[in-house]
């Protein structure tokens, strides 16, 4: 039986709209969204790789302020001068005007050192044939030093341990299966069976056994430091600390009463950590003996140990948080003022030397085509730095006008501000909303705050007032802040009170608001 088989092309014509946002407006986007250090580190990047771009000469502009309305100054952008420049360097370079935007020749890479505004500090960037400091220099060359890894120092301290030779090719393999928190949770029999060959001196042609893999851990336990590394359970990683502090010859001799402490405090991770981790403390007294006083002091000094030791080892501090706007109260106006916190972003500008030489008909075409591609790059960074200042404040103005009663009194006044609505009013986009509120804090009466937590949907009340969810958790945790530990309320007794606060939700809503609070259930709340 023949097949048949026939192939067909044909022409056909389809009408559709789509939307391509050009590169330039990408990165204005991107850079709405920056938070100041984040900013900070891209125009450290841009001056680094923009041989045109320079920091601007004097000191930085004043703060633009904003008081229960618009901004002031909403409309200017660029410097004027700025401006005049980019139309005189667009008119003498028609085909300028329409180059993509590129990243001065190199792609930018993601750098994810932890970078904080007060890092370093911008100076204004000169030309000195007289020997004088470059700040452009100063600033790159102020990056922080990158923390060693975990695995790095834990096999620093591995090689400079006095053990038997043939435990430290085998300490160096357990290392490798070691997580961020410095537990081994592989099994010792699944590292045995994916150990390559060589590691044993004695024959070097077979693996190393689960018995010659538990000495080298028991070797790791004992020597590295800080005590409770390489456990392999809770239950572990505490009785390693717990029997760290027992042997510690630099402490102090310890007392009959404290060594009692400690065996108590031993006894229970070693036998009822399961009832530990659930506060069910009597039944440990029942099945142990010790007194509720002796269990109580053994937790104080649990509650110096660590179920993550290792992150001692990681620097996780966070950086400090540099608040993107400031809002003060004005006591003659009685109304609240805020304006950007950007005295310490560096004001920027292009080499007015390199303007002239991408006119000049005398240098050759490549590197006039260079410099414009290069000048095109820096005119749209300032001007998209100097349109986050504006939405920024844009958005503030309503922040400062809406939530006015939380600077007066807390995030239990919050009001529901969906972002939709901020859009509207504004005339923009909700992402352009969105982008601008985010990683970005404001410093007010209250603390610092997220500027995103001013967003938020909400309910009504008894008394018929719109009532923000943020505002309902703050009430939540201010309850819980203020009970009896003896006696913590159920979530069944925190809808009662808060609906004695005039806010009426259901149960499951608090068990969900208390989760997102992380603050445990009433029994794991309950003191002895």
């Amino acid at each position: 039986m023949a097949l048949d088989m026939r192939f067909d092309y044909s022409q056909h014509m389809r009408l559709g709209q789509t939307m391509k946002l050009a590169p330039r407006v990408i990165q204005s986007m991107e850079i709405l969204q920056m938070s100041l250090a984040d900013l900070e580190e891209r125009i450290e990047q841009e001056l680094e790789n923009n041989a045109v771009l320079e920091l601007a000469e004097g000191d930085p502009e004043g703060p633009t302020v904003v008081a229960d309305g618009l901004p002031e100054g909403e409309g200017k952008g660029v410097e004027a001068e700025q401006f005049e420049r980019l139309e005189s360097f667009e008119q003498d370079n028609p085909d300028a005007a329409d180059n993509e935007y590129t990243d001065s020749g190199s792609e930018h890479e993601t750098d994810q050192r932890t970078r904080s505004i007060d890092d370093f500090e911008y100076q204004p960037s000169r030309v000195n044939d007289g020997g004088d400091r470059d700040a452009k220099m100063d600033a790159m060359a102020a990056t922080p030093a990158r923390t060693a890894s975990l695995h790095d120092q834990l096999v620093d301290q591995w090689s400079l341990v006095e053990v038997e030779a043939s435990l430290k090719p085998l300490g160096g393999l357990i290392l490798a299966f070691l997580d961020d928190d410095g537990y081994l949770r592989t099994p010792l029999e699944t590292i045995a069976d994916r150990a390559p060959l060589g590691l044993v001196a004695s024959d070097p042609q077979r693996k190393p056994t689960v018995e010659e893999l538990l000495r080298a851990l028991t070797a790791l336990q004992l020597f590295l430091d800080p005590p409770g590394v390489a456990a392999r359970d809770a239950r572990e990683c505490l009785l390693l600390q717990l029997d760290a502090m027992e042997g510690d010859d630099d402490a102090e001799p310890m007392s009959e009463a404290q060594y009692e402490i400690l065996s108590a405090a031993r006894r229970i991770v070693d036998q009822h950590l399961d009832d530990l981790m659930q506060n069910r403390l009597p039944r440990i007294g029942e099945k142990t003996g010790l007194s509720m006083e002796r269990i109580k002091e053994g937790l104080v000094l649990l509650r110096r140990l660590s179920l993550s030791p290792a992150r001692r080892l990681i620097d996780e501090s966070e950086p400090p948080i540099t608040p993107d706007a400031i809002v003060e109260y004005d006591a003659e106006t009685d109304r609240y003022v805020a304006f950007l916190n950007d005295s310490r972003v560096p004001r920027l500008r292009v080499n007015p030397s390199y303007e002239q030489m991408a006119k000049d008909r005398s240098v050759e075409k490549k590197d006039r085509e260079f410099l414009r591609t290069n000048l095109n790059n820096a005119y749209w960074l300032i001007d998209a730095v100097n349109q986050r200042k504006r939405t920024l404040l844009r958005v503030l103005s309503v922040v400062v006008e809406a939530q006015r009663e939380v600077f007066d009194v807390g995030m239990e006044a919050l009001r529901p501000l969906p972002m939709t609505l901020v859009a509207e009013q504004l005339g923009i986009h909700v992402a352009t909303v969105s982008r601008a509120v985010a990683d970005k804090y404001i410093q007010t009466p209250r603390g610092v705050m997220a500027l995103r937590k001013f967003f938020s949907g909400g309910t009504t009340n008894e008394a018929g007032e719109d009532v923000a969810w943020d505002a309902i958790k703050a009430a939540l945790k201010d309850i819980i802040d203020h009970e009896d530990k003896a006696k913590p309320y159920s979530d069944e007794q925190l809808v009662e009170e808060l609906k004695k606060r005039g806010l009426e939700i259901a149960r499951r809503t608090v068990a969900k608001y208390r989760d997102q609070l992380k603050v445990p259930s009433a029994r794991l709340r309950k003191t002895f």
